[in-house]
């Protein structure tokens, strides 16, 4: 009877153990090989059209086909990156949402927004830094400045009137960043005139309503072919393929400013290694074909190998960087 009762006792308890597991959820891995037949999102924190967006698309059609899943461009804009960020930030953690950060997403924005609904570092896995553009300084073709001294010069001398005038697409934007880090380093004063994109900024400085501004080579290259803008320096510690005989700010005396608007891929925290390692590899092969490094340089960008150890690191000297600039220049976002 005790033997029949302990029969009885244990086949229960089985049955509740197996009942118990039927109804509880199994980790994503014993559910199936990731990416089990369902597609990627691949957020985007910006509009359509911008660096980020073109590139996103560059990437996620081979991507998709390496992996055999569909890879779906979403685009999130609004708050310089943030608010695509943010909720990138909150998607689960699981190889089917990665997103396209920036140096103003993942860098600036910390120290420029009082409140963000994400840590940059904090809150996400790198993936891969897709590449680095530099920034070129120019000023319209007619102005009296050749050189970045005599840039730095003049705008020393209108100190009064707060210095020459820059333009840039927006505050807290890569452009204003780099004019700031230059009057950070070199104590000198300019006047920040931020616009709505670097369409209209440009067209102001060329007609020399404003003295100057930072901007890509795919932005002001075809004005300085056409002779409507002339490049004084180059923000990256290199100098750009496309302007060979175009300095460096470091190499017009500024010694140790670099500078560049970079593109890299993220994933929300957690995301499981073996997953971010197989990402990182197939993008990394996509990067590395001739059509991409084409296009990469076609937007004034440096192709990168980083691995996704060192873009943490890369990245939380970023967000240092700026944070010093941005408070000693008391930057807030508009």
């Amino acid at each position: 009877m005790q033997r029949r009762t302990l029969i009885k006792s244990s086949l229960a308890a089985a049955s509740v153990l197996l009942l118990g597991s039927a109804l509880t959820p199994l980790p994503a891995a014993a559910q199936g090989t990731w990416p089990a037949g369902k597609a990627i999102t691949y957020l985007v924190p910006f509009p359509p059209g911008g660096n980020t967006d073109t590139l996103a698309r560059v990437v996620a059609q081979p991507l998709g086909q390496a992996l055999g899943t569909p890879v779906v461009i979403d685009n999130k804009g609004g708050a310089g990156g943030s608010v695509g960020s943010a909720i990138a930030a909150r998607a689960p953690a699981d190889g089917y949402t990665i997103l396209g950060g920036t140096i103003s997403s993942h860098a600036i924005n910390v120290s420029l927004y009082p409140k963000l609904d994400y840590d940059p570092v904090k809150s996400f896995t790198p993936i891969a830094m897709l590449g680095s553009g530099p920034l070129v300084l120019v000023v319209p073709a007619a102005s009296p400045y050749k050189t970045l001294a005599e840039v730095l010069a003049a705008s020393k001398a209108k100190a009064a009137a707060g210095g020459l005038s820059s333009a840039s697409p927006g505050s807290g934007t890569s452009n204003h960043m780099a004019l700031e880090l230059l009057a950070y380093q070199t104590g000198v004063k300019f006047t920040h005139v931020p616009y709505k994109g670097s369409g209209p900024a440009v067209q102001d400085v060329i007609g020399g309503q404003v003295d100057m501004m930072f901007d890509t080579a795919l932005v002001v290259g075809p004005h300085i072919q056409s002779g409507k803008l002339r490049p004084i320096a180059v923000t990256s510690s290199k100098r750009v393929e496309s302007l060979p005989d175009v300095p460096t700010i470091a190499e017009a005396g500024e010694k140790g400013f670099d500078m560049g608007s970079w593109q890299a891929v993220f994933a929300p925290a957690g995301t499981p290694k073996p997953i971010v390692d197989r990402l990182h590899a197939e993008i990394m092969k996509i990067v590395a074909t001739p059509e991409v490094q084409a296009r990469l340089k076609a937007f004034g960008m440096v192709p990168s190998t980083m691995t996704p150890a060192e873009l943490a690191t890369f990245q939380k000297a970023e967000v240092a960087k700026w944070a010093q600039v941005i408070k000693a220049a008391g930057i807030k976002a508009e």
